[in-house]
């Protein structure tokens, strides 16, 4: 057990900080809109209906959609696009490691299963990375309009108008200017790391190049 928590101790700490902040939002959030409903001279409503509402939904899948874009672009991008200087940057010229064919390689038992069957498994395979953050943005961008569909319509019914589905949401600016303040935000962060990480270090983390080494020198080695 011991070994287990320490081979897996990072994904296993920032799944505990997701859950400990998604509890903490949903708190806070269901705080914040009994405060609004009574506001608005409505029925409070009990913690699990809160986590059917627009208001729920929208917020955890409005930001769920510009991570998963973000990494989804990143590993993309960083197949084909190079920063000099950048430890997480593909070098300017020549192939790398990750560019060798499978095929060309040898094999053993504990290959994974689609290099050694090849064919269209293996080409899935080569780019299932993207694929299932894309996938993972595509069903966060869907709950984004259901979740926001539902808290527009409620706004609109408490104003006299007619409530909207997910598709008439996805033609409002309002539903665009949620997503697009929540992209620019990761790509500025992304291409920051790209361009501090070239001047600045972090000892001990594969983030970050050596502190000794150079900073034009670009990639791993």
């Amino acid at each position: 057990m011991r070994r287990f928590f320490r081979e897996n101790s990072l994904s296993l700490v920032m799944f505990g900080l997701f859950f400990f902040s998604l509890v903490g939002q949903i708190l806070t959030g269901h705080r914040d809109y009994s405060q609004e409903l009574k506001d608005h001279k409505q029925p409070p409503i009990g913690v699990v209906e809160y986590l059917g509402s627009g208001h729920f939904i929208e917020a955890v899948f409005e930001n769920w959609e510009s991570e998963f874009l973000q990494m989804g672009m990143y590993v993309l991008l960083t197949a084909f696009l190079c920063q000099k200087g950048s430890p997480e940057s593909r070098k300017p010229e020549g192939e790398e490691a990750v560019d060798a064919e499978p095929g060309n390689q040898e094999l053993n038992p504990k290959t994974p299963w689609p290099v050694r069957q090849g064919g269209l498994s293996l080409k899935v395979y080569e780019n299932s990375l993207t694929l299932a953050l894309f996938l993972l943005f595509f069903l966060s961008f869907a709950l984004h309009a259901v979740g926001g569909a539902k808290e527009y319509s409620q706004e609109q019914i408490q104003h006299g108008e007619k409530p909207v589905s997910a598709i008439e949401y996805l033609g409002t600016s309002r539903f665009w200017f949620e997503s697009f303040q929540n992209w620019q935000s990761e790509f500025l962060s992304i291409g920051t790391l790209a361009v501090l990480s070239v001047f600045l270090r972090q000892k001990g983390s594969p983030e970050s190049k050596p502190v000794d080494r150079p900073n034009d020198e670009t990639g791993k080695d």
